[in-house]
């Protein structure tokens, strides 16, 4: 019989239709497809992968980045080099701009690296049943209608549904569930998510046990590992708010330093400069304002946060999310391994006849709790499995309960595995006498349902009002019934043996809260950064949790089933200003997605915890997706921004204090930079202003000494600064706020540059009129006072660099006094200013340098002079700060 041709088929059939319709939909039978057919649907649908999106050449990542404003800035100064006839300067300029593209190059990665781990859990090939046969095919080549067999090691090539057998599969890299669950060929349940439904597998999961066939009824990126895929190459990374603004202020230093340059041009030709000298007066004003070590000494910043973060326990993928971390006002959290450590044990038990008092009735209880359990023992004894399962053998065999394992299982004729969609688990064995036993344990809604006399008993009121104040004590409940079944004769189906139970009791598993989380969870509020707990478990467990380490200071909200809250609702709940902290509970992977977006909308930065593949999305969608280095899986971790290697809340806390320290350290070392541009500026100035009557107080070729030898180090060394006093004491600066602000320029260009040129300025005019310099007289080549000019030149350039010393210092700190931070407390700063000074002193000293720069010895004299100005720069900026703090009290 012909089959239908591929293009009139759904795009993707309704997989919880009845299996009849289904096979009708997808065109197949329990034949399977020809091999023809499946060649044209293959030609319709693509192959079965994980797509990537297609990427950006390289070559024109490499042209966006070089013509970023500040790359545009470094081409200039090394084209000024080039002009003033230094090429191993120029060649320096333009290995920082080749180093600094490749940092933004291998960032771009990040969404396709994600992509590529994804792709991972596909397996290579498949066993479909073609034409009638059984075949071993490539898995890419699959389609729908294709019919599949899985057995016990097989990955799941593609989303299918399953038409006979029974299998278990480990769905724990899409749910974060550990624990295998079973599938059968049963009818679809309606209302039940799709990764429930009892009769459905899933690409790149992992058959654990039995065998089935099913039909294909998705491949490629409509499968649900596709759908992650899709969502996870969504939106690129976006540019970090210091990334942005630096490309703002590039722009706005090239606009100035151009629009000077061609004024000051026009001006000196206009004062009767000769022309040579208007040209040479523009390149100095040009140099002088280009920052030339500006986005180096960033890269070089972030850098340096990254690896101290790591000593830390935190790693982090993309330099630019150091700074990010630092405006962070959301962390989204899970609570089991990051909250808590993830140690369960057996806390609390209560009986319908002892209540919570040891006696028979709690001694039968742990006998059947150690029956209906699947961890085992390892060659040294020690108990090993799910952390639930060996918190309740542990804890069982403390109450006496017989944790023989082996003859557990030697007793044991079947076991029911834990469902997350039952949400319980059963085992059938053999007690004395030789009649069987089923024993069930799970939640306590699921359980009590299932029981002889109904949910709605007296006695279950009883046991419900008691798990629920269990719960509200932070643990985690669960209720354990057993039901005498038949001797002999096969074990019964699921459903009819998990029925007309008798309640033993309950028990309460804690998971202690991290020792060190209160604190930072106060750190936090301290900061001004709000959390919001998004968890699998139960509400009143994760709220007990909550308010244990202080989460919901001043106000808890609790959502106890998120998956059915709608957008209206989490708007209400997470935007505008308000103070209540959210718990979701029952949560999904998808509810961590549609949090981080909402946070998003209203503005908020977001930092979000996940550990498995369906967390994929939300890690990207936040600002800083944080996966768990320990418990995440390799797709967590590579679209995260963050791993942390030790799973730790606190972690985070400390990653955020970095960022923000990292960003005071920019703007510390822009303020240092920025404020050389005034003493550089000024003496071109002078010199056009005065029609060439005072001649350049500086050359060309002192200032790149300036900007790219002198000032670099003390630079990076401020890129290192500790923490100021108070750092997470204030709140998280708004995303919008400008890295340089107003205050910044008037005290970098104003007070420092201002202070610095009259000094500078000083001791120049000193030198010239010492050796009897009048305005006007001639300082050429071959005159009587060229020597004293260039040794006033020198003296510029001497005094520019002691000035730097004093910025340094002052720039330490924003707001408190040195005495607060610490003279001696940055041993790189000086380090950073004992290799500056040796930098001018050979460049002053040795004669090939004095005759590449320009430059001659310095008398005493002005040594003396030029070695007190950064007392007086540093002590001008802390007269400016104490009289702020005065002002400010």
């Amino acid at each position: 019989m012909s089959q239908p041709s591929a293009h009139t088929l759904p795009t993707r059939p309704d997989p919880t239709e009845p299996l009849r319709e289904l096979s009708a939909d997808l065109a197949t039978g329990p034949d399977g497809l020809s091999q023809r057919e499946a060649a044209r649907r293959l030609a319709v649908y693509g192959p079965n992968e994980v797509r990537a999106r297609s990427r950006t050449s390289l070559g024109a990542e490499l042209a966006r980045q070089v013509t970023h404003p500040l790359a545009l800035l470094l081409w200039t100064a090394m084209a000024l080099a080039f002009v003033a006839g230094i090429p191993v300067l120029a060649g320096a300029i333009g290995a920082v701009i080749v180093v600094n593209a490749a940092f933004a190059i291998l960032q771009e990665r990040e969404a396709e690296r994600a992509v590529e781990a994804l792709a991972r859990y596909l397996p290579e090939q498949a066993r479909v049943i073609r034409d009638g046969e059984p075949r071993v095919v490539e898995a890419r080549v699959l389609v729908p209608g294709d019919v599949i067999g899985l057995e016990e090691g097989d990955k799941v090539p593609a989303d299918a549904r399953l038409t006979r057998g029974a299998i278990e599969v480990d769905l724990s890299m899409l749910t974060g569930e550990s624990v295998p669950a079973e599938r059968e060929a049963s009818p679809a349940l309606p209302g039940v998510p799709l990764l429930q439904e009892p009769d459905m597998v899933f690409s790149g999961t992992t058959c654990t046990a039995g065998e089935a066939r099913a039909i294909v009824f998705a491949t490629g990126s409509r499968t649900e590992l596709g759908r992650v895929a899709a969502l996870s190459q969504r939106d690129r990374p976006e540019r970090s708010p210091l990334e942005q603004q630096v490309k703002r202020v590039a722009w706005l230093i090239a606009a100035v330093a151009t629009a000077m340059g061609a004024v000051f041009l026009v001006a000196g030709v206009a004062v009767g400069l000769p022309l040579t000298d208007a040209l040479v007066f523009a390149i100095g004003l040009l140099v002088a304002n280009v920052p030339e070590g500006l986005l180096p000494i960033i890269t070089l910043a972030l850098a340096a946060g990254v690896r101290s973060l790591a000593r830390q326990g935190a790693v982090v993928k993309r330099l630019s999310a150091v700074e990010t971390l630092g405006s962070t006002d959301v962390v989204c959290t899970d609570k089991t391994g990051t909250l808590t450590r993830n140690a369960m044990r057996l806390h609390a038990t209560w009986t319908p006849g002892d209540g919570t008092a040891a006696g028979p009735a709690t001694r039968a209880l742990a006998d059947a709790v150690t029956q209906c359990t699947t961890a085992t023992r390892d060659a040294d004894g020690a108990v090993t499995g799910d952390p639930t399962e060996v918190a309740l053998v542990l804890g069982t065999g403390e109450l006496g309960a017989d944790t023989d394992l082996e003859a557990r299982d030697a007793r044991r004729v079947a076991l029911y595995r834990f469902d997350p969609r039952l949400r319980l688990m059963s085992v059938l064995t053999t007690a004395p006498g030789g009649r069987r036993v089923l024993i069930t344990k799970g939640a306590p809604e699921a359980v009590l349902s299932r029981t002889r006399t109904g949910p709605d008993a007296p006695e279950h009121r009883t046991a419900r009002a008691e798990a629920d104040r269990m719960a509200r004590l932070g643990m985690r409940v669960l209720a354990v019934a057993t039901r005498d079944l038949p001797p002999g004769g096969a074990p019964p189906r699921r459903a009819d043996a998990e029925r007309e139970l008798e309640p033993l009791g309950l028990v309460g598993l804690y998971d202690p809260p991290r020792p060190e989380v209160a604190a930072a969870v106060r750190r936090c509020h301290e900061a001004g950064v709000r959390i919001h707990v998004v968890t699998g478990d139960n509400g009143a467990t994760a709220a007990a949790v909550a308010r244990e380490v202080g989460i919901g200071v001043p106000r808890l909200r609790l959502v106890a089933e998120s998956e059915k809250v709608t957008d209206d609702e989490l708007d209400e709940l997470l935007g505008g200003g308000g103070d209540a902290e959210v718990i979701f509970a029952r949560s999904s992977p998808e509810t961590k997605l549609k949090v981080a977006d909402t946070l998003r909308s209203h503005g908020h930065v977001v930092a979000m915890t996940g550990d498995g593949v369906n967390d994929a999305p939300a890690l990207h969608r936040a600002h800083i997706g944080v996966a768990m280095g320990r418990s995440g899986t390799d797709v967590a971790r590579e679209a995260a921004t963050m791993v942390l290697t030790d799973d730790d809340f606190a972690t985070i806390v400390t990653a955020i204090e970095q960022g923000r320290r990292v960003y005071d350290n920019v703007r510390k070392f822009i303020v240092y930079i920025f404020a050389h541009l005034t003493p550089e500026v000024v003496p071109f100035l002078v010199f056009a202003l005065s029609a060439g009557a005072v001649p350049l107080p500086l050359t060309v070729l002192q200032i790149l000494a300036i900007d790219l030898g002198t000032e670099t180090l003390p630079a990076l060394a401020l890129g290192r600064e500790r923490s100021e006093p108070g750092i997470m004491a204030r709140p998280p600066r708004r995303r919008t706020q400008a890295v340089i602000s107003r205050d910044m320029l008037v005290r970098s260009w104003g007070y420092l540059g201002s202070v610095s040129a009259v000094l500078a300025l000083g001791a120049f005019f000193y030198v010239l009129w010492r050796a009897g310099w009048q305005p006007g007289a001639p300082t050429e080549p071959g005159r009587p006072l060229h020597d004293a000019y260039v040794t006033a030149t020198t003296a510029t350039f001497a005094a520019i660099v002691t000035c730097q010393i004093g910025t340094a210092f002052a720039a330490r700190t924003e707001h408190a006094s040195l005495r607060e931070v610490g003279l001696l407390t940055n041993p790189l700063l000086l380090a950073g200013i004992a290799f500056e000074l040796a930098f001018t002193a050979a460049l002053v000293y040795l004669p090939p340098l004095q005759h590449l720069f320009g430059t001659a010895p310095l008398p005493p004299d002005v040594v003396a002079i030029v070695m007190v100005f950064p007392v007086l720069v540093w002590g001008t900026d802390e007269l400016r700060r104490r009289h702020r703090r005065r002002r400010a009290r």
